[in-house]
């Protein structure tokens, strides 16, 4: 059964620090919906909805060249959120938000939700922490395009999966292609750099949408551009 939006919001790493009180505050306000695979939940330019938290599944949120390449700045997976900056700082969408597979979302309608930041300055306070650590993992997304190559910035990113979805086992995306975009890599050099992590030992496949990181230790050394060489 997909989650409702009490279980959404509370399991949302962005609200660990509210109190049960203003967590009951957001719950009151989220409405759930739900999306199929490749369905456009907005797109770059649209007034934002609203802060979007994923329940199950996984939304990837993209940017569009004239060109027609496609970049993925971010990908969602459950317990994260998306359309923050754009509903806090009352902007427009700055990118297309997609769902990769079927996928359960909360959602905390911009009207709502800033009137709730205008009336609670602690709720603020407290959603300051998460906001901070939101923005760490966007520092951690440049440093790895700047300083990393492709194996660190794999071996970076598999360790924050396997951090964020708990149990040392990694959900891919439905198609490789996204996970490429967002390293900022080809497919064809992400399928070599990850056949070389599994050949060493430090990730193994589970099936064809799932790793399970067996030497984090190894991994995080190689996120820093240290042994084992692969």
């Amino acid at each position: 059964m997909p989650p409702d939006v009490c279980e959404i919001i509370r399991n949302c790493r962005m609200f660990d620090r509210l109190d049960a009180e203003r967590l009951d505050l957001l719950t009151g306000m989220g409405q759930r919906f739900r999306y199929r695979a490749e369905t456009v939940i907005f797109r770059e330019g649209d007034e934002c909805p609203g802060l979007f938290v994923v329940g199950e599944g996984l939304v990837r949120l993209y940017k569009s060249a004239p060109s027609g390449k496609e970049h993925v700045l971010h990908m969602a997976a459950p317990g994260m959120t998306f359309a923050e900056v754009a509903v806090i700082g009352e902007f427009p969408c700055p990118a297309r938000a997609e769902a990769m597979e079927e996928t359960t979302c909360a959602l905390l309608p911009a009207h709502d939700f800033r009137r709730a930041l205008r009336r609670d300055h602690g709720l603020c306070l407290q959603l300051m922490t998460g906001m901070a650590l939101w923005v760490r993992q966007f520092v951690g997304l440049i440093e790895d395009l700047v300083l990393r190559d492709a194996a660190g910035r794999l071996a970076r990113y598999l360790l924050d999966a396997s951090t964020d979805q708990g149990g040392g086992v990694v959900t891919l995306p439905s198609l490789k292609r996204h996970l490429a975009s967002h390293l900022n890599l080809t497919s064809e050099t992400l399928s070599r750099t990850l056949r070389r992590l599994v050949d060493a030992g430090l990730v193994e496949n589970v099936d064809a949408r799932h790793l399970r990181v067996i030497d984090a230790k190894a991994l995080g050394d190689l996120a820093e551009g240290m042994f084992p060489k692969v």
